[in-house]
């Protein structure tokens, strides 16, 4: 497992496993755990999950991870704005609402997936090249269970 997804499933432990609500407290609990970061890698670490402050009722804010944050690098935030994934022999296709694919492909490039070898971009479409030789149709079944979307076979040859 590479430094940054430890580190953010680290950082999803301990938010889920106690009330922080700084993240000096977050940093403190890292280290704690033999784990350093500074707080800008932390504060995206944060970003990237999701995690946001909310309001106690008794005082105070404590940081939350939205439901199925903290597995398979944060892309579980990101249920919701993906409409299919789709494959042919070459490409995976992901099909996002408007605006979304931007966030979308980053997350993927950021969640360092060994099966992406890389995305490109547009509004509310990605490319997604898959590593090595893994047939795209495993890679669109992975991405669709990542990102919650409805799998579909694509054009072209069988992959």
């Amino acid at each position: 497992m590479n430094t940054q997804r430890r580190r953010r499933d680290a950082v999803a432990r301990l938010l889920r496993g106690r009330r922080i609500g700084t993240q000096e407290e977050l940093l403190d609990a890292l280290r704690a755990a033999g784990i350093e970061a500074t707080q800008a890698t932390l504060s995206r670490d944060l970003a990237q999950l999701g995690a946001r402050r909310v309001s106690r009722p008794e005082g105070g804010t404590v940081y939350e991870l939205p439901d199925g944050a903290g597995g398979s690098d944060g892309l579980g935030t990101l249920r919701g704005l993906v409409s299919e994934v789709t494959s042919n022999a070459s490409l995976v296709v992901i099909r996002t609402h408007p605006g979304s694919a931007p966030a979308i492909a980053r997350a993927i490039d950021l969640a360092e997936l060994p099966e992406v070898l890389g995305t490109i971009a547009g509004d509310d479409t990605i490319f997604v090249a898959p590593a090595g030789e893994l047939r795209p149709r495993r890679l669109a079944a992975r991405l669709g269970e990542l990102l919650g979307a409805p799998v579909s076979s694509g054009g072209g040859a069988a992959a």
